[in-house]
């Protein structure tokens, strides 16, 4: 009851501030023994993301397991969900009701009695462990049961928030840069420890496992926290510039310059003959890539090693390199060999992070390439990005016209300089995107978050008419609008967008979302998008970049259209303010305060 509470404190603020210190306050009362459990929870999850840990449980499931717990008909839950528009306000409602009912009465009218056994993070966590884990025949069955029980012992708003977590309806918004800072705040030792404890996260990404070490061990065991196989390390991440001036002279005058490959940004383990693959956003993608995993197998000469790459399909009898939706084909349960066949992939190795025990973080980059090369057996179907050493601007734009050519999307700029370390989970300077789509006009696809939604009218009645999309600002951890879109979908996506945005709607703007602008529904920010523009202008109304180039204006993009979903980007994984800025900065040739 105790989360719970902080539940509904968090629920009803706009506020990071006050968000993070009502988690900073739950924190010092939890026992350390299940502070990691905990942290799960209020994240809305059983594991951490990397696992892949589902419940596996529909809204029909769950409406089941409610009518179960109280006594009444699969229909009476229904009718109750339809009047409140949330499972978990139905729940709270018909377990208050019941347990307004004296015990005889219940009793009489064959309710099911529901007793007041106070819930524990304990059984509640382990009850949702074993929800999750049941498969096979009469596992519905079972997992009804399970749920069915605690909805039993719970109270009112406890069983609330348990069913908005079993159906990823939370919705708190809590983002893993906040609970870092209660954390630091609860358990560092001033304002030094927040960064520690960060870095732990970017090599180890389990706030469980960080907090719970923080909690028993101190600082001193979070500095102990060590690259691990088989458990993802935050990626890197490039920063853009424009003209290839700008891009040398941030890196020093030379760099060595990469293609840009249109596919999907893999991180491999490799631990003897087994292979264990991990997204951008972290996600396990393993068994969507046999293939893969097997050119890994193959040819990365170490023992032990995690190297990064692009997985990118391709056309066997050409080479030719295929466009990023053709490799969505593989991300598919059923039918993978099917899949591998109508759309192979190929490898193209850019860094390597770790090898044979030694990890390689702080290792610049042009010694990480060289015993990247020294470990890769290269083939027509895996080998290292194609790269050059630029030395001037009209080299770079030389190879950057070379890789559109090859079929890329452009080219990263990398720096040489013995500064150039690996920054897990940062986005900087060191790494640099240069793509068509950035030069003078804004014919880019830039990726960004959608915040909010306004109903359509006319045809559109019934749906979403438009997008309210906004720019990750991580000197903040905020997200801040940059444009309304609607146009560039399909009917058959507008129809969808309800649906799909669902688990994510609130009743407020979440404190994370910086806008001047009403939305008529509020998200909690989570869906990627690539979005394509005419121009960047300014803008009274958006609050990208507000007061950086003008007094009372902020930025945003002309003419938006939907392009695609970004589905292997996370929302803190979107094109940042300061990107939208240098863009607008090369448009215009303007000042920035």
């Amino acid at each position: 009851i105790e989360i719970v509470n902080t539940y509904e404190k968090i629920e009803r603020t706009t506020s990071r501030i006050e968000m993070t210190a009502y988690l900073v306050a739950l924190l010092k009362k939890v026992p350390k023994d299940v502070i990691d459990k905990v942290i799960y929870l209020t994240q809305g999850k059983l594991r951490p993301d990397y696992e892949g840990v589902e419940y596996g449980m529909g809204e029909k499931l769950v409406m089941r397991a409610i009518a179960k717990a109280v006594g009444t008909g699969i229909r009476t839950v229904e009718d109750y969900v339809k009047k409140l528009g949330d499972i978990g306000s139905a729940a709270e409602i018909l377990i208050r009701k019941v347990r307004s009912k004296p015990v005889g009465l219940v009793a009489f009218l064959g309710e099911a009695a529901i007793e007041e056994k106070p819930l524990t993070v304990n059984r509640v966590y382990n009850t949702l462990l074993r929800i999750a884990k049941a498969t096979g025949e009469g596992s519905q069955e079972t997992k009804v049961k399970l749920l069915a029980s605690l909805l039993r012992d719970a109270k009112p708003k406890e069983a609330k928030y348990l069913i908005r977590t079993i159906l990823g309806r939370l919705r708190l918004g809590i983002a893993d840069m906040t609970i870092l800072d209660a954390l630091a705040k609860a358990y560092g030792a001033g304002p030094g420890s927040r960064p520690i404890i960060e870095r732990a996260y970017n090599i180890h990404p389990d706030l469980g496992y960080i907090a719970k070490v923080l909690a028993k061990e101190g600082l001193d065991g979070v500095k102990k926290i060590k690259i691990t196989l088989g458990i993802p390390i935050m990626p890197m991440l490039a920063e853009r510039l424009s003209s290839p001036e700008e891009i040398l002279h941030k890196l020093g005058g030379q760099c060595i310059a990469e293609y840009k490959y249109d596919g999907m940004r893999i991180q491999a383990h490799k631990d003897g003959d087994k292979i264990i693959l991990f997204s951008r956003r972290l996600e396990n993608v393993t068994s969507f890539f046999p293939d893969a995993c097997e050119l890994i197998r193959e040819h990365i000469k170490a023992e032990k090693a995690i190297v990064e790459g692009e997985c990118v399909a391709v056309n066997i009898e050409t080479g030719e390199l295929r466009p990023f939706q053709e490799l969505m084909h593989r991300r598919r349960k059923y039918d993978i060999h099917k899949a591998m066949e109508e759309y192979p992939v190929s490898l193209f190795l850019f860094d390597v992070l770790y090898i044979d025990g030694k990890e390689l973080l702080d290792t610049p980059y042009p010694k990480r390439r060289e015993i990247l090369e020294s470990i890769v057996d290269e083939t027509d179907r895996i080998r290292l990005a194609h790269w050059r050493l630029i030395k001037s601007p009209k080299e770079l734009e030389e190879f950057f016209e070379q890789a559109i050519a090859d079929g890329c999307e452009g080219i990263v700029c990398k720096s040489i300089l013995p500064t150039a370390i690996y920054q897990s989970g940062v986005r900087g300077f060191l790494w640099i995107k240069y793509k068509r789509d950035y030069r003078l006009e804004l014919a880019d696809t830039l990726d960004l978050v959608a915040v909010g939604a306004f109903w359509g009218k006319g045809k559109r009645g019934g749906t979403y008419g438009a997008l309210l999309m906004a720019a990750y600002d991580p000197e903040t951890d905020t997200f801040k609008t940059v444009c309304k879109v609607g146009s560039g979908f399909t009917d058959e996506e507008l129809a969808k967008l309800p649906e799909m945005f669902k688990p994510y709607i609130i009743k407020h703007k979440h404190p994370r979302v910086d806008s001047k602008m009403e939305a008529d529904i509020w998200f909690v920010p989570a869906i990627v998008m690539e979005i394509a523009g005419a121009e960047i202008t300014l803008s009274p109304l958006h609050t990208c970049a507000w007061n950086k180039i003008k007094e009372g204006a902020g930025l945003a993009i002309r003419f938006p259209r939907f392009i695609r979903f970004r589905p292997d980007k996370k929302p803190e994984q979107a094109t940042t303010v300061q990107e939208i800025i240098e863009m607008y900065k090369r448009q215009r040739k303007v000042k920035v305060r």
